[in-house]
């Protein structure tokens, strides 16, 4: 049947097998345009074939509807009548010829593996839960859709209408990115490592400490495990601590050229992913420096493509830290000559029921353009939940807030 006409087009209802649909739903987000143009030329595609296809099983096939240009669907009708094949059928085998002549695309893949240097040294702002959900963000299977959407305190701080700041924004369903992504627990505490349900490396191993002091025993990547889930595919590996990362600093001061500790030790492993991501200590101690060398933009690589994400909280101590922090960023600067970028500022545990001193400072963070908040992440139970059950978020509460908040983080530094 046909409904009345929107603009130039008219809407039409049938019914197509829920798998064509979510195949369908799942290919136009991968490419980036609507269903209705993708079913429109798929049925333009499917007249012009000089053969119907084989049949398809139409079994179960559930309510479907789009837009269509005027004429096209009654057209296609006519066809179905001539081929001897019922409407469902038909548009079955135009949606099966577009997924075919469309395939997914690949995964874009860098030409130089992005390495994000998350940190503050103000401790409990909430860096290694950002690191492990920009993560598990970013390795996301890119053949299932992900629900993304900014929360909804972000999207009043980007000065929203009066009736956006009081409702969320909608979800958007998107693909996820596909991207391979090492976690690596640069912090001798070992809050990564844990959160993610691994144990700290042991004293009398390897680890990435004796790595970058050139007392290795083998190879880095032997140090690697992979953090478990289908919708990560293997794609999202974890480089675990070691409490010998506390005398780390001790260690780097006799090191040659010790700035550039953490790139040695590195080096092998970036060939096999897209992303680096480190969990840094809350120091501004030589760690910090060499997080921060690692971290530069490279001669070879665009804008934006590594750099520091800063994490804070929206009160006073995090600006005290700040100030600290983008202080030794820029002596590293001017010392050392570094191209070092800020990706961004990300307000987690943000709650603005705690009233004005959360307000007021979300509000003064949002103040300061360069570098800008990219991220507003609440403070919400599902995050505390899959700490205690040591579960990757996403995995745990997949379409809770704090999720589909760091899926947008991903996209918007990705």
């Amino acid at each position: 049947m046909t409904s009345p006409s929107l603009g130039d087009r008219e809407k039409v209802v049938s019914k197509l097998p829920a798998g064509l649909q979510q195949d369908l739903k799942i290919r136009t987000a991968q490419h980036g345009i609507d269903i209705q143009h993708a079913v429109e030329a798929g049925i333009k595609a499917w007249r012009a074939l000089g053969s119907n296809l084989s049949p398809i099983d139409t079994a179960g096939a559930k309510s479907f509807s789009t837009w269509l240009p005027p004429g096209q669907w009654e057209e296609f009708r006519q066809d179905c009548n001539a081929r001897g094949v019922s409407i469902v059928q038909g548009l079955s085998q135009s949606v099966l010829v577009w997924l075919e002549k469309n395939p997914a695309p690949d995964v874009q893949r860098p030409g130089v593996v992005k390495r994000r240097i998350i940190c503050n040294q103000k401790g409990g702002v909430g860096k290694t839960a950002v690191t492990a959900g920009l993560g598990e963000a970013l390795a996301e299977d890119s053949d299932k859709l992900h629900s993304v959407r900014i929360s909804k305190h972000f999207a009043a701080a980007l000065n929203q209408d009066e009736h956006e700041q009081q409702s969320p924004l909608d979800y958007e369903d998107l693909p996820g990115l596909g991207q391979r992504v090492l976690l690596v627990d640069f912090d001798p505490q070992s809050h990564l490592t844990k959160q993610l349900g691994h144990e700290p490396l042991p004293l009398d191993g390897d680890s990435l400490t004796k790595h970058m002091a050139g007392e290795a025993k083998g190879d880095i990547s032997d140090l690697i495990v992979e953090v478990e889930g289908d919708r990560f595919g293997g794609r999202l590996h974890l480089l675990p601590a070691c409490t010998d990362a506390f005398l780390l600093d001790v260690k780097l001061s006799g090191v040659r050229a010790r700035e550039a500790a953490l790139e040695r030790a590195l080096l092998p492993l970036e060939d096999h992913y897209d992303a680096i991501l480190v969990d840094c200590p809350p120091s501004l101690g030589l760690s910090m420096d060499a997080a921060a060398y690692y971290g530069r933009r490279r001669p070879e690589e665009e804008p934006g493509n590594s750099g520091v994400l800063i994490v804070v909280q929206a009160e006073d101590s995090s600006a005290d830290a700040y100030g600290l922090l983008t202080a030794q960023i820029d002596d590293l600067r001017n010392d050392m000559s570094l191209d070092l970028e800020y990706l961004g500022i990300v307000v987690n545990h943000y709650d603005a029921r705690r009233g004005f001193i959360a307000t007021s400072s979300l509000e003064a963070w949002m103040d300061i353009k360069d570098p800008r908040v990219v991220g507003v992440i609440g403070d919400l139970k599902e995050q505390k939940e899959a700490v205690r059950l040591k579960q990757p978020l996403l995995a745990y509460a997949p379409k809770c807030d704090q999720a589909v908040a760091l899926r947008a983080l991903a996209r918007e530094i990705a």
